[in-house]
């Protein structure tokens, strides 16, 4: 019902574009605003809408004016269908009728192969076409039965192990999304792969290691939510009562443990301070952002003891933007928030070693902590590593938990710049230590101690993260897109043509693209659109690391 819909058209792009088989199944009758309904070319029949809401439909026969390119475009279907079953293909040289189910039959099996990719038509603003959309859906695409056994990993013995898709198998899901809700509280989502399960029952969550009761089960509809008593095989359903399960998690029966593949989820790129607009609204920021923090596995809260501000850190700009966003509209808080800065990473070039003392000698007890660290730098991505290799018990086993906690510290609170310290190899190799003065504290503050100098002697180096865009511009628009990324420290990595567009593939430094959706607009006159996700981190040029720092000094 879109001003200049044109089914026919949109198939061709579907087929160009994504390189995919699509078949139409039904075609519309009417377009734009004089859309009516849809022809199910399969069964010949047409349904038709009488209102604008999708719920007054009927079946009738196809209109005269369509009568001859339905039969046309039923014609290629059954072509394409048959060619896929030699049974149907000699019936159909043969003269005969092909049976609809057998049609239905031999289609969904060549969906389910991504052989052939049935196309539909309707309007999901006035729910024209919803319901023999949902009717397809069961039709062609796979039951939770035609998939392979579900992998995972023991927890106890480190082994596979594999669940068959079956109602007599043991209980196994996994938790993909966790909701705040205005009503129940907190509810957790999850798919089950194998067994079923009752409400009121326990389930063992394999990634925490916690045991977990089912309060309520809920079936989830779109806006409203139905009790249930049973969730089985294939089914998504809501739970309520879950403390300490999140995204990812996977929820099993106990005597039977297994991890499912889990979701992997990047480091957030960038931060805003945010504070309430009122005094009295800062414990319900502070309950909003816990909230939201469970619900999304790539947005984080953190409090800056030095400056006293609530840092919330994210993916993105807009990211950022939605959250703040459902604060207000969600949860009623107002709030204001600064400038977006980006979440730089410390690292260091070349290994060093170094030695961290800590002694004071006071009336009574003193302090005592000696340690030598070796630093390396590891590959892009491996994070803070710590390694203990103190043999003979220079260093007693209990001080060595004290001198871990000190070196994670100080990577936290960054050395260079105040940013976190990663890809570092941190190895404790030898020490020393005073019977009646070595304490916890003190080995803390040598190892952190030691940690900054190595920092600093080790060649370090600011790390930005780097976004991958993809943009799709007219041509006419190309070589301005591609100057502006350039003069943004961009690298072209690919570009492809598609028809008369251009889709760019670059990779940009995060703190070049504050505001592009803005640029991109104007460059291309509202024609070009882009995504962006985060790629990597890596080394930034002296120039600007020397700006960043200079700033921080004056800071």
């Amino acid at each position: 019902d879109r001003v200049g819909a044109n089914f026919f058209r949109v198939v061709e792009m579907i087929k160009d574009r994504l390189g995919v088989n699509a078949v139409p199944v039904q075609i519309p009758i009417g377009s734009e605003d004089q859309f009516r309904g849809v022809v199910d070319l399969l069964e010949r029949k047409a349904i038709l809408y009488h209102d604008d809401l999708g719920i007054n439909w009927e079946v009738t026969e196809i209109p005269e004016d369509l009568k001859e390119i339905s039969e046309e475009y039923r014609h290629k279907l059954v072509e394409e269908i048959v060619e896929l079953d030699d049974e149907l293909l000699m019936k159909y040289l043969e003269g005969e009728e092909i049976p609809v189910a057998d049609l239905k039959r031999v289609l969904r099996k060549a969906t389910i192969e991504g052989k052939l990719y049935p196309a539909l038509c309707g309007s999901a603003f006035k729910n024209k076409g919803v319901q023999p959309l949902l009717d397809a859906v069961i039709d062609y695409l796979p039951s939770p039965l035609d998939l392979p056994p579900v992998k995972g990993v023991n927890p106890l013995t480190g082994e596979e192990e594999v669940r068959i898709v079956s109602e007599d198998e043991s209980f196994v899901a996994l938790a993909f999304k966790v909701m705040t809700d205005p009503y129940v509280g907190k509810l957790t989502y999850f798919r089950v792969y194998s067994g079923k399960l009752e409400k009121g029952s326990y389930v063992y969550n394999a990634t925490k290691g916690k045991k977990e009761r089912i309060g309520r089960l809920l079936q989830m509809h779109a806006n409203h939510r139905e009790d249930i008593d049973v969730v089985y095989v294939g089914d998504i359903a809501a739970a309520v009562g879950l403390k300490y399960t999140t995204t990812g998690d996977t929820l099993c029966d106990e005597n039977k443990p297994i991890i499912l593949e889990g979701m992997s989820f990047p480091e957030p790129v960038i931060s805003v301070a945010i504070e309430p607009k009122s005094t009295e609204e800062q414990d319900k920021l502070s309950i909003a952002l816990q909230r939201l923090a469970e619900e999304d596995p790539t947005f984080k809260v953190t409090y800056d003891e030095e400056t006293g501000q609530t840092l919330i850190h994210g993916m993105g700009e807009l990211h950022l933007e939605i959250i703040v966003d459902r604060l207000k509209r969600e949860f009623k808080v107002n709030a204001n928030v600064g400038k977006p800065q980006v979440s730089y990473r410390e690292t260091i070039r070349k290994p060093v070693k170094v030695e961290g003392k800590y002694i004071r000698q006071t009336g009574g007890r003193g302090q005592y902590g000696h340690v030598w660290l070796e630093l390396e730098p590891l590959p892009r991505g491996n994070g803070l590593e710590f390694v203990n290799k103190i043999v003979g018990g220079v260093i007693p086993q209990q001080f060595i938990p004290a001198v871990e906690a000190g070196i994670r510290e100080a990577a936290d609170r960054g050395v260079l710049a105040g940013y976190p310290v990663t890809d570092v190899k941190v190895t404790l190799f030898d020490g020393s230590f005073h019977e009646v003065d070595s304490s916890d504290m003190a080995f803390k503050i040598a190892a952190s101690q030691a940690f900054k100098d190595g920092v600093l002697k080790g060649d370090p180096v600011l790390l930005e993260p780097i976004m991958k865009l993809e943009i799709i511009v007219p041509e006419e628009y190309m070589g301005d897109v591609i100057g502006d990324l350039n003069s943004r420290r961009g690298r072209i990595e690919k570009i492809d043509f598609v028809n008369n567009t251009r889709v760019i593939k670059a990779l940009v430094p995060l703190a070049e693209i504050f505001g592009y959706a803005t640029t991109l607009r104007s460059l291309t006159q509202g024609r070009g659109i882009f995504s962006m996700e985060f790629s990597h981190y890596e080394e930034m040029p002296i120039n600007i690391q020397e700006k960043i720092l200079s700033s921080n000094l004056k800071k």
